[in-house]
């Protein structure tokens, strides 16, 4: 079974179906993109797939080491528990807090002591904290921040609130990591800075990556497989050259041309 499945998935908002039957399986491992116009329900796709939304119908299944559980009506936080983390299109950071705080919120879900340990600041309590930080702080230098790990997340340039999302994101410990529109903002020197922190972040921590991205070359260049939606349904679903070479493809661009991306 894939680590992920996706059988029949689909989201209605009254008469407005958003997304339509959509099927979908993602290996272990894999780097995955996911791609449309805007419009398409990619993002609608994210919020299913992360317990925003709840599925009208359908189903999607989590198969981790031969246990496999059903997140579709899950809360967010179950979903995160369960091994799905996100990041936003429009980034969502607690941007009032320090950078290293917002590394450190994402920890405490996988905290070792408990809530008396917390209240009388036991020797496990102080332990495990230093542990978060010490975590925390790894995350940051992998993304250049830890210089500015006391500093508010609302002063980071754009470029760097995007890396602090991501490693927040990372800070849960995921099986399946999604990024909705990394580069979106970016950029060309970092966007190319963020296409190699992608690839080394899913061999560092063993990742499975879906991405939602309109850069067709950062697509093209880092996805192993593609899935196209368009008008909230799958229309196609391949490796890059088979996906620059669809006819479907090319029409629902409105001629963009995606095969010299």
């Amino acid at each position: 079974m894939p680590l992920l499945s996706v059988e029949k998935l689909t989201k209605s908002f009254g008469g407005l179906t958003a997304v339509s039957y959509v099927t979908m399986h993602i290996e272990k491992g894999e780097l995955v993109g996911l791609i449309g116009p805007n419009g398409a329900g990619k993002t609608t796709l994210f919020n299913l797939l992360t317990g925003v939304y709840a599925p009208t119908s359908g189903s999607i299944k989590l198969d981790l080491e031969g246990q496999v559980r059903e997140l579709g009506g899950l809360k967010p936080y179950n979903v995160t528990k369960a091994g799905l983390a996100r990041t936003f299109q429009n980034i969502r950071l607690f941007k009032d807090l320090t950078v290293l705080d917002n590394v450190r919120i994402a920890m405490h879900q996988n905290i070792q002591y408990r809530l008396p340990s917390a209240f009388v600041h036991f020797n496990k309590f102080h332990n495990e904290e230093d542990r978060l930080v010490e975590e925390a702080e790894r995350l940051l230098d992998i993304f250049h921040l830890a210089h500015k790990k006391k500093e508010l997340a609302k002063n980071l340039p754009y470029g760097e609130q995007r890396h602090l999302e991501i490693a927040r994101a990372l800070a849960t410990k995921p099986a399946i990591l999604l990024l909705d529109e990394p580069a979106a903002g970016m950029n060309p020197h970092e966007t190319a800075a963020l296409t190699e922190i992608i690839q080394w972040i899913r061999k560092e921590f063993d990742l499975t990556i879906l991405l939602i991205e309109h850069d067709m070359s950062l697509v093209m260049k880092i996805c192993e497989r593609i899935y196209v939606l368009d008008y909230g349904m799958m229309i196609a679903s391949g490796k890059p050259a088979e996906i620059r070479a669809n006819k479907k493809v090319v029409e629902a661009y409105l001629g963009e041309d995606v095969s010299n991306a």
